[in-house]
């Protein structure tokens, strides 16, 4: 009768304790979700005043040293073996920011992070023929509703002018960058330690920077200003927000990481589409264009997409690093 009595009690604490440890994971999620709409919220605030490839550089500056702290307190233990794959990882995922600030500070926050919240349409076909994985008949659906979204996004913004198409484009490709990232973490993650990877993105993210505002410094063209411009020194009205901009981007790394380790990825990446309804909030806070009917319906399009592709058997890799 005790020992009886003493089980069902521990099989409560056990499931009490899963539940508490699944909320932990929604709620981190939901901060996690809220940093990176605010890091876009920072960065349309500075769009008049510095150039995006700027933003990146700062936003991964006053991140870096807390990387760097992290692996001096505990160093990583790790196979290594793919240091060409880590580097293409922090090239790729530096660029897929210098597409999303770029397309921030042009078309808005609610389209550019649906853009790039659009990922898991080609993180799911790159899989394909990265690692031979067969879609079944309900993420091919996924897929096309994905694609469809974004087409109702994309079109209505560039019947404007060729600058519209210009940042749209960028956007869109925001999408496929990210993805590539993402598939380059699943390659990785077997040989590096996640803060490994992190650093990586980040010491990249500074790097790149560097190199393409000097660049911009001696030949710079505007045709070319999502890819190369000139410095701005930050005005002092400005630094609040580049430091809010790069400790909103670190502690919404923090807290991804630690809702993928609370809940079920599938969960947490359904979660994470809080991100765009932040967004949209903080867009409309900030005097963005109220989008078109049919952007909604895009918008919708993307996160049912999402939905259903992170709720399969075999979620493909999520952003953890």
């Amino acid at each position: 009768m005790e020992k009886s009595l003493q089980s069902s009690i521990n099989q409560k604490a056990n499931h009490d304790e899963g539940e508490v440890d699944a909320n932990a994971g929604i709620i981190y999620m939901l901060i996690a979700s809220f940093c990176f709409a605010l890091t876009g919220a920072c960065t349309r605030i500075l769009r008049n005043d510095i150039g995006p490839i700027e933003l990146v550089f700062f936003r991964n500056l006053v991140g870096i040293p807390f990387i760097i702290y992290a692996l001096c307190r505990i160093p990583a233990i790790q196979k290594g073996g793919k240091f060409a794959l880590l580097v293409f990882r922090g090239v790729i995922g530096t660029i897929a920011l210098y597409a999303f600030f770029y397309s921030i500070s042009k078309i808005g926050l609610a389209v550019a992070i649906t853009y790039q919240q659009s990922y898991p349409v080609f993180l799911a076909i790159m899989s394909i023929f990265a690692f031979g994985e067969k879609l079944e008949a309900k993420e091919w659906l996924a897929v096309l509703v994905g694609f469809a979204g974004i087409c109702m996004i994309f079109f209505p913004q560039i019947s404007v002018s060729s600058l519209s198409l210009k940042s749209n484009t960028i956007g869109f490709s925001n999408a496929v960058l990210t993805g590539s990232a993402y598939l380059s973490i699943r390659g990785l993650r077997d040989f590096y330690h996640t803060k490994v990877i992190v650093f990586s993105f980040m010491a990249a993210g500074i790097v790149l920077p560097i190199i393409s505002m000097v660049i911009g410094h001696y030949f710079y063209n505007p045709d070319f200003d999502f890819i190369i411009e000139k410095w701005v020194w930050p005005q002092w009205r400005d630094l609040g927000w580049v430091l809010l901009l790069g400790i909103a981007a670190l502690f919404g790394q923090i807290y991804l990481t630690k809702a993928f380790s609370h809940q079920k990825t599938g969960i947490i990446a359904a979660v994470g589409y809080s991100n765009i309804v932040f967004s949209i909030l903080f867009g409309i806070l900030l005097s963005d264009p109220i989008p078109y009917l049919i952007t909604w319906m895009g918008i919708l399009f993307v996160i049912i997409c999402g939905l259903i592709i992170a709720f399969k058997k075999k979620t493909p890799l999520l952003p953890k690093a």
